[in-house]
């Protein structure tokens, strides 16, 4: 029998918590379950239990919920008095077998071991004085010293990691469990795993870094037979998040804990390339554990961070800030650890990154200015510019950090900056790089050479840069966002990931997401084929091939990024089409990848147009094809999960406008005829 217990303190005070969530974090009353208890109150003014299987309302307020680990291997929950501030102390097991799946529901008062568990400055996150941030001796220092300069006093707090906490003890134990009662409900067992997905999860764990033997990330490819792995033995950025995500909807929060926080660390480390150092606030590509000669025979572990010095092509990894980003909200979202968040050194870390982005520059657009190979795609592909990659991550990291950051008298400019970036951005791309049969036609009847702030054609599109595959190609039934947009150049070629975060994201309208799944089913063969998902379409060739990759021989036509498969989309493609309730298009794409991934031994990607064989230079045993097929099977197992993962409408960005704040009437805001096509 599966069981979980539910834990509640009968002399609890009026300033506890009550805490109950399932998948898509509401309130619970388990009418399903059966439940084994007798008449138990937790105070007048919060619930009740009735023998009737509901839960009674009574005149309450709930301050705080928070998610406990979804797989409940390691699990303890504290709640504090202010708002926004539980707790969840990684312990062996709390009432619940380290096998169960399920949920896990807890009431605590508030106890004064428990306020030692705190991650965060608390009382002063959201002070307006000095904070600085630094890292003893650099990364090989094992614990985070964070520094708070007062305006009375200097204060020196050392975060401790929570997991070290050894005063909480186990629920099972007989300590610290005066007045608590338990609840003891069944849930139905969890199915038993394939023999591919325990190897898949085989080859995950086996793909572990340790740092000071603690799990930091994985690699990004463990094949026992290559000789020449290159960089392919250091963590990446983008390549963990996939792989946080198995192990966090697992119930194992401890490796991605660690991965945000040394890569925190790693922020704050000096880069330059030919004596010039790039902006406060780069998260590096990728990082080494490295054994560093000491006296005495001895060595000691270091980290070793790449930040685009040794990329090819020497290209700041602009997508690995905003990876970090979604991450760190991803974490709090599935374990209900928001403590994290709300420490002063990651708040500071999360300003670093969006003070850099959104950084007053020359551009007259609100979208990134990037150059070519800054994120997943990272050779030269003709991205350069304002890829739709970049900007549906930058969007998706502008909700993340409205989200996750503590407003204060310091921060409060940097939310009103995101707001309108927010805005502006969301109505540029739905705007301007929508596609279907409709704008395509209007397109190709532009005038050109418009000087007005009335113009229809803005940007001095030519007609005659629709491509003829654009034609016949684009359905009479989908739509999709363009891959670059600048002055008088739309790349009408379809890439993937831009386009499933702006599903995820909701940086494309209801309608407009509808229609890139509508595209997806209508262009199956040419988007999934043999193997989920194209990169891009249509691969570049003959000509353009030589004058825009610079005849990069990896990047042939409809190989590695110019058009190949990469099963590592996988996840991200499932987590769109649960967004918006296509399970079956989801799950026929990671059916026709499980057929496939584990006897050719997990590739990095596949080559042809169709993706029928393997990618000539493709690396076998890639880890984030791994953890894409196990991320997408648990996903389509509990979509409720799923819904941490993705944002909703917000339908109040496009309310709001920078242009009402000038008072010149030099201004003219376009949006006013626009809202009725994009708020659909």
């Amino acid at each position: 029998m599966k069981t979980i217990t539910l834990l509640g303190n009968s002399t609890m005070k009026h300033s506890g918590r009550f805490l109950m969530t399932r998948g898509n974090g509401s309130i619970l009353s388990l009418p399903t379950l059966k439940h084994q208890y007798q008449h138990h109150t937790l105070t007048k003014n919060f619930l009740t239990f009735g023998q009737s299987n509901q839960i009674q309302s009574r005149p309450f307020e709930i301050w705080s919920v928070r998610r406990i680990f979804y797989n409940t291997q390691k699990c303890f929950c504290a709640l504090s008095p202010s708002f926004g501030q539980t707790r969840v102390v990684s312990r062996p097991y709390c009432g619940v077998s380290t096998k169960s799946r399920g949920f896990c529901l807890a009431a605590f008062s508030l106890a004064s071991k428990v306020q030692n568990l705190s991650t965060s400055v608390e009382t002063r996150v959201n002070d307006t004085n000095f904070e600085r941030i630094y890292v003893q001796n650099g990364v090989n220092v094992k614990p985070l010293v964070v520094e708070r300069i007062d305006k009375d006093e200097n204060i020196a707090v050392v975060q401790e990691s929570i997991a070290e906490v050894d005063s909480v003890e186990d629920v099972d134990g007989d300590k610290n469990l005066e007045g608590v009662k338990r609840l003891v409900i069944e849930t139905s067992p969890r199915r038993e795993e394939t023999d591919i997905e325990k190897e898949a999860w085989r080859l995950l764990q086996e793909s572990v870094v340790r740092y000071c033997g603690s799990p930091v990330g994985t690699m990004a490819a463990n094949d026992p037979n290559d000789k020449q792995p290159l960089n392919y033995d250091q963590v990446f950025i983008r390549d963990f998040v996939p792989s946080a995500l198995a192990f966090l909807l697992r119930g194992e929060a401890e490796i991605v804990k660690n991965f945000l926080l040394h890569t925190l660390q790693l922020q704050s480390w000096e880069k330059t390339v030919d004596c010039y150092s790039p902006g406060q606030g780069l998260m590096p590509a990728s990082f080494k554990v490295r054994n560093v000669p000491l006296d005495d025979n001895k060595f000691e572990e270091v980290l070793d961070p790449d930040f685009g010095e040794s990329a090819i092509g020497r290209v700041a990894p602009v997508d690995s800030g905003l990876w970090w980003i979604i991450l760190l909200r991803a974490y709090g979202k599935i374990t209900g650890d928001y403590a994290l968040q709300e420490r002063v050194d990651v708040q500071t870390g999360i300003k670093l990154i969006m003070n850099l982005c959104l950084a007053d520059g020359f551009d007259m657009f609100p979208s990134l200015l990037v150059t070519d190979g800054s994120c997943m795609i990272d050779r030269r592909m003709g991205i350069h510019g304002h890829p739709l990659e970049i900007q549906a991550l930058f969007y998706s990291a502008l909700r993340c950090s409205r989200e996750m950051l503590s407003v204060s008298e310091g921060s409060k400019n940097l939310v009103r900056a995101i707001n309108n970036r927010l805005s502006a951005l969301s109505f540029h791309i739905r705007e301007y790089y929508w596609v279907d049969m409709k704008k395509i036609n209007e397109i190709y009847r532009y005038k050109t050479e418009e000087y007005s702030m009335d113009a229809t054609n803005k940007f001095n599109i030519y007609p005659e840069q629709i491509p003829a595959w654009l034609m016949d190609w684009i359905p009479e039934e989908g739509g999709y966002l363009i891959g670059n947009l600048q002055p008088a150049h739309m790349d009408f070629r379809f890439f993937t990931l831009g386009n499933l975060w702006s599903i995820i994201s909701s940086l494309g309208t209801p309608k407009q997401n509808e229609a890139i799944l509508n595209l997806f089913e209508v262009k199956w063969n040419d988007l999934v084929g043999h193997m989920p998902l194209k990169i891009c379409y249509p691969a570049l060739e003959y000509e353009e091939w030589h004058i825009i990759t610079g005849s990069d021989p990896k990047n042939t036509p409809w190989s590695y990024h110019n058009g190949g498969s990469w099963p590592t989309l996988l996840w991200q493609f499932t987590l769109a089409c649960i967004k918006m309730r296509k399970f079956e298009l989801a799950q026929k794409a990671v059916d026709m990848a499980e057929k496939r991934l584990s006897a050719d031994r997990w590739p990095e990607y596949y080559d042809t147009r169709t993706g029928k064989f393997i990618g000539k230079q493709s690396r076998l045993f890639q880890t984030w094809t791994i953890a894409g097929f196990l991320t997408s099977k648990m996903l389509l197992e509990n979509p409720d999960m799923a819904s941490l993962l993705f944002w909703d409408e917000d339908y109040d960005l496009l309310e709001i406008c920078v242009c009402a704040l000038s008072k010149t009437g030099r201004k003219k805001c376009s949006r006013g005829a626009a809202k009725s096509q994009i708020l659909v």
